[in-house]
C-alpha cells in the first residue's frame, strides 16, 4: 500500500513553505529514512525523510508552495524479487532498443515535368537504409543547371559599419548615463524564501525600533590564559572544547542578570519580561543567516552551554533545524570576528531589544600601569531598542560583560 509523503508541521505561526528540491528522482528507489526533499520556510530550511522503502512518485514539483499536511508524493512498496529483476530488464530493454530498426523516412516524390528531358536516365529506385544504420533523409530533387543560374540564392547584405557599431553599442537614456537594454553578462535568480524573510525582518527592525549602538573594548588576555590552563582537562571531563562563544554567552548572562531590561521586549503597549534567558546564536549558513535559540541558557553549566551552542550551530549549517529551534529567543549574540570584522553595528533580531556583537581579536598596544603593552583586544558592541532601554542601562550591561571577560572569576562568583 502506498505511503503518502506529507509536509510536516512547520512551527508556530508558519503556515507555508517552499519545496526547494527533491533529492530523489521520480520513480527512483528510496530506502527508509532517506532524505527525499528539502523545505525552506521563512525561518529555516528543513529536510523530510522517507518513512518506508519503495519506489518514489512525485506529485508536487520543486519550487511549489506547500502547507503542513499536504501530500507531495508517495512511496509504493516494491517486492524484493521485482527489485532484483530491474537491472536485467533494463539491460534487456536497452538491447532491444538497439536491435530494433528505425522506420525509414519516406522518400520525396519527384516533381512532375511537362516534358521529359531527351537524354534523361531512368529513375533509380532508392533502397532502404541498412538495419544497423540510421535512416537516410531524402533530399529534394535538384533543379537543372539553367534554373539554378536563373534564381541565385538570396544572401543578406553585410551590415554597414555604422549599423554594426550601433548594434554593438547598448542604448542609453537621454543623458547617456544608463543603458536601457538588459545586461547580457548578468545572471538573474529569484530570492529564496529565507533570504526574503531575512530582508523583511531587517527592514522591519530598522523601521519599528529606535536602534542605538554603544561600544567598548575588552582585554582578553586573562580569558585566553584561563582557556590555555584548563582547556585539556575541560575537554577530557566534559567531552567538548572550551570555546570562546560559550564564555561570551556566560558573560552575557552575567550582564543580563544585572540589567534584565535588555532581556525584555515591547508587545504593543506592554513590556514582556521573560523569567529566563533564551540566547539566540547567529550562525552563517550557505542559505543565509539563521539564529537558533539555546533555551534556558541561564540554567545551564558552562559545559552544557558549549554543547548546546555547538549542537544548534552544526544543525543550522546542515539544514536540520526544527522550526521550534528558531523561536522564543530573548537576546542574541553574533560574531563577525570569525570573518575578520574589526567593528560593526549589529541589527536587532525582532522582537528582541538587545544584541551583542563580537569582533576580531587583535593584538594592540594599550596602557597598563603606566606602561605600553601589547594585549589581545576585541571591540564589542551592543545594539538596543532605545524605546525600552535607556543609554545608561545599555552601557552598564556592556561594562558588566567587559568586566566578566577580563576577570573570569566574576562569572563564577557572580560579583
Amino acid at each position: 500500500m502506498p505511503v503518502d509523503i506529507r509536509i510536516p508541521p512547520l512551527g508556530e505561526s508558519i503556515t507555508e513553505a517552499t519545496l526547494v528540491r527533491w533529492l530523489k528522482a521520480d520513480g527512483a528507489h528510496v530506502d527508509a529514512d532517506d532524505v527525499v526533499l528539502e523545505l525552506e520556510t521563512e525561518k529555516a530550511a528543513m529536510e523530510v525523510q522517507a518513512e518506508t522503502a519503495g519506489r518514489l512518485s512525485i506529485a508536487v514539483p520543486a519550487g511549489s508552495r506547500v502547507q503542513p499536511g499536504m501530500v507531495v508524493g508517495r512511496i509504493a512498496e516494491e517486492p524484493a524479487e521485482r527489485a532484483a529483476e530491474k537491472p536485467a530488464e533494463a539491460v534487456a530493454g536497452a538491447k532491444a532498443t538497439r536491435e530494433t530498426p528505425r522506420a525509414a523516412a519516406p522518400l520525396a516524390e519527384p516533381r512532375p515535368r511537362a516534358e521529359p528531358a531527351p537524354r534523361s536516365e531512368p529513375p533509380v529506385r532508392a533502397e532502404p537504409p541498412p538495419r544497423s544504420e540510421p535512416p537516410v533523409r531524402a533530399e529534394p530533387p535538384q533543379r537543372s543547371e539553367p534554373s539554378a543560374r536563373a534564381e541565385p540564392p538570396q544572401r543578406p547584405e553585410p551590415p554597414k559599419p555604422a549599423e554594426a557599431a550601433r548594434a554593438a553599442t547598448p542604448a542609453h537614456d537621454g543623458d547617456g548615463r544608463g543603458a536601457t537594454r538588459p545586461e547580457t553578462d548578468a545572471e538573474r535568480e529569484p530570492m529564496s524564501q529565507l533570504r526574503r524573510t531575512i530582508a523583511a525582518r531587517l527592514v522591519e527592525a530598522q523601521r519599528t525600533a529606535a536602534i542605538l549602538t554603544t561600544f567598548n573594548e575588552v582585554d582578553l588576555g586573562e580569558l585566553q590564559a584561563l582557556r590555555a590552563r584548563h582547556r585539556e582537562r575541560f575537554k577530557a571531563k566534559h567531552g567538548v572544547d572550551l570555546g570562546l562563544m560559550s564564555l561570551f554567552a556566560r558573560a552575557v548572562i552575567h550582564g543580563l542578570r544585572e540589567v534584565p531590561i535588555l532581556n525584555a521586549r515591547i508587545d504593543g503597549t506592554d513590556i514582556v519580561k521573560p523569567r529566563h534567558i533564551h540566547l539566540g546564536i547567529a550562525v552563517s549558513t550557505p542559505r543565509g543567516l539563521v539564529v537558533p535559540v539555546v533555551r534556558d541558557a541561564d540554567r545551564q553549566s558552562l559545559a552544557a552551554l558549549e554543547k548546546a551552542i555547538g549542537d544548534v550551530a552544526r544543525r543550522a549549517r546542515e539544514g536540520k533545524l526544527a522550526p521550534g529551534d528558531l523561536a522564543g529567543g530573548t537576546f542574541t549574540i553574533t560574531n563577525g570576528g570569525v570573518f575578520g570584522s574589526l567593528l560593526s553595528t549589529p541589527i536587532l533580531n525582532p522582537p528582541q531589544s538587545g544584541i551583542l556583537g563580537m569582533h576580531k581579536i587583535e593584538d594592540r598596544p594599550v596602557a597598563r600601569a603606566g606602561q605600553v603593552v601589547i594585549r589581545p583586544m576585541m571591540y564589542v558592541a551592543v545594539s538596543y531598542d532605545h524605546r525600552l532601554v535607556d543609554g545608561e542601562q545599555a552601557v552598564t550591561f556592556l561594562v558588566r560583560v567587559k568586566e566578566a571577560l577580563e576577570d573570569p572569576a566574576r562569572m563564577v562568583l557572580e560579583v
